[in-house]
């Protein structure tokens, strides 16, 4: 991964998208080995190359806002995950429609942080949420 990151950073320039690609790749692999320091930064290098070259409110800002929530989450950094969270969750429904799947995936993140904390009355409207869009999209489960 650091290999494919230089080679983009060579090829593209520091603060290309596709550069922003291999940073959470290689940022995710760190994560998953407990070396949380290391993949925030990344993290964080990564959301501000396509915060910079995409906007602000580009899906892809939303999927790197979520990988860093979910870090801090994982960090007990519950207060600095949420408004990330929060942000990854407008720009999608602005993006795709408050009933597309990537919207689920905010809601049950966000919903699994307040849970998190304890707030079971903001948590489940958001749950309670995201199971009509899925059932929507996929249809209800029949008890048997």
């Amino acid at each position: 991964m650091k290999r494919a990151l230089k080679i983009d950073e060579d090829s593209f320039g520091k603060d290309h998208p596709k550069v922003a690609i291999d940073l959470n790749n290689l940022a995710q692999l760190l994560q998953g080995t407990n070396r949380l320091v290391e993949a925030e930064l990344l993290m964080k290098r990564a959301l501000k190359i396509n915060e910079d070259s995409l906007g602000k409110y580009h899906p892809d800002v939303a999927s790197d806002l979520n990988n860093l929530a979910l870090l801090l989450k994982a960090a007990n950094r519950l207060d600095e995950a949420e408004p990330l969270m929060k942000r990854a969750l407008k720009i999608n429904e602005d993006s795709f429609g408050k009933d597309h799947l990537k919207v689920v995936r905010d809601l049950n993140n966000l919903a699994q942080l307040l849970l998190s904390t304890n707030r079971m009355s903001e948590a489940e409207p958001l749950i309670r949420r995201a199971l009509k869009i899925d059932e929507n999209s996929f249809g209800k489960i029949i008890p048997m």
